[in-house]
């Protein structure tokens, strides 16, 4: 298989080949593309002349013929560095990751991508996947693109937004009375029986792969030198088990010198089996049964990688933290007046977590932060405010008294 070693369970180290497989055997643990990292030669020289997207990491990525990778140019976007932004919360070294500017305006394009490629080459004729949303638009987008079938299965309840925008690409969007899980379970079911490739079920191995590009950017973006911090939103946790394997993989292959990052998660208060454990001290993490949070992507109650989560955030010395609802929508709006970047409340977490952790003394000011900002707050306009207008007569008089002059 080349580059391309085996697929590895995380959990008793059993491999398999590169199938399509997505839990081991053995003790039904999640599978993970393992890769002939000896074989592999990506060198600074080599990135420097490549397309500015996320196939320029081709050799770290799960597809084996570049003519099945569907193409959205995604990725290689902005890392910027807030300077009005850090002042207000005392940070001389705050970056925002700004994954809004993707082509379906979230991170899910990098996920996405990968996994309907990956189906593309595996011969699967139809895609789909289980959504709060952002990953409903991605995969159909990808889909499109690529002249294959899709199904996406959502929860009920989610921002009208990001319905329209996946029906837009010709999806079949079946919406699911329930919650996230119920929806998830439904579409495992579907991928079994309908010969589905389902990207965040049954090509789950090679999909999730897609999201580790952003940890590829930040270092390259820093010219290879790692923040000292990076904050993480948490739905299932898999953007950020994702992310500390792409790191650990530039530094197996001598792009960096060593993954020292510490790497916060952070979750809606709401919906935060994550935080409760790790603050608790747990092990294992509790379900929560009915989450209750504006930000609709994160509200995933029983997190598939949320242990995986967990333990790299113990591993890289991170947080677990929370925000209300009403801290997120302040956030947003912070963001949005000062660096001109517009989230949604998924994204605007990172900031709200960001300014906690600030007030807990837990950040320094003079440490390098990044936060991830995963998704555009065009998708979550009903959610995130009412706009105040100013309405005037066509008369410049009138427009003086509003202006004050």
């Amino acid at each position: 298989m080349g580059r391309i070693k085996s697929l590895k369970c995380r959990e008793c180290s059993t491999e398999y080949e590169p199938t399509l497989k997505y839990v081991c055997d053995e003790c039904f643990g999640p599978l993970d593309v393992i890769y002939d990292y000896d074989a592999i030669n990506l060198t600074k020289d080599k990135l420097n002349i490549r397309s500015r997207n996320l196939w320029r990491y081709f050799e770290l990525l799960p597809i084996l013929n570049p003519l099945n990778i569907i193409d959205l140019t995604v990725g290689f976007t902005p890392l910027i560095k807030c300077e009005k932004l850090g002042k207000i919360l005392g940070l001389n070294q705050l970056y925002i990751k700004n994954d809004t500017l993707n082509p379906t305006y979230s991170f899910k394009d990098r996920p996405a991508s990968v996994g309907v490629s990956k189906a593309l080459e595996l011969g699967i004729s139809s895609v789909g996947c289980a959504s709060t949303g952002n990953l409903a638009a991605a995969t159909s987008a990808c889909a499109a693109k690529g002249g294959l079938k899709c199904y996406v299965f959502i929860p009920s309840g989610i921002e009208r937004a990001k319905i329209v925008q996946a029906s837009a690409y010709g999806a079949y969007v079946i919406e699911v009375d329930g919650d996230y899980d119920d929806v998830n379970r439904l579409a495992s079911q579907a991928a079994d029986l309908f010969n589905l490739g389902i990207v965040n079920i049954n090509l789950r191995p090679y999909y999730v792969e897609g999201s580790k590009t952003l940890a590829f950017e930040i270092a390259e973006q820093l010219n290879w030198n790692l923040p000292d911090h990076i904050i993480i939103p948490i739905g299932s946790g898999a953007l950020l088990h994702s992310m500390c394997k792409g790191f650990e993989e530039l530094e197996r292959i001598g792009l960096i010198n060593e993954f020292y990052t510490k790497i916060t998660g952070a979750q809606p208060e709401g919906c935060s089996p994550v935080v409760k454990a790790f603050k608790n001290g747990n092990e294992e993490i509790i379900p929560i049964e009915h989450p209750d949070t504006i930000a609709k992507s994160l509200a995933i109650g029983e997190p598939g990688d949320g242990l995986y989560a967990l333990r790299k955030i113990k591993k890289q010395n991170g947080y677990a933290e929370s925000a209300r609802d009403l801290d997120i929508l302040e956030a947003i709006q912070l963001l949005a007046k000062t660096e001109g970047i517009f989230a949604e409340p998924a994204g605007g977490i990172t900031i709200a977590v960001l300014k906690r952790l600030v007030e807990q003394g837990k950040i320094s000011k003079d440490e390098k932060v990044v936060c991830c900002v995963t998704g555009s707050g065009l998708k979550s306009l009903e959610i995130i405010s009412t706009p105040i207008l100013k309405t005037i007569k066509p008369d410049i008089e009138l427009l003086a008294k509003v202006i004050g002059v």
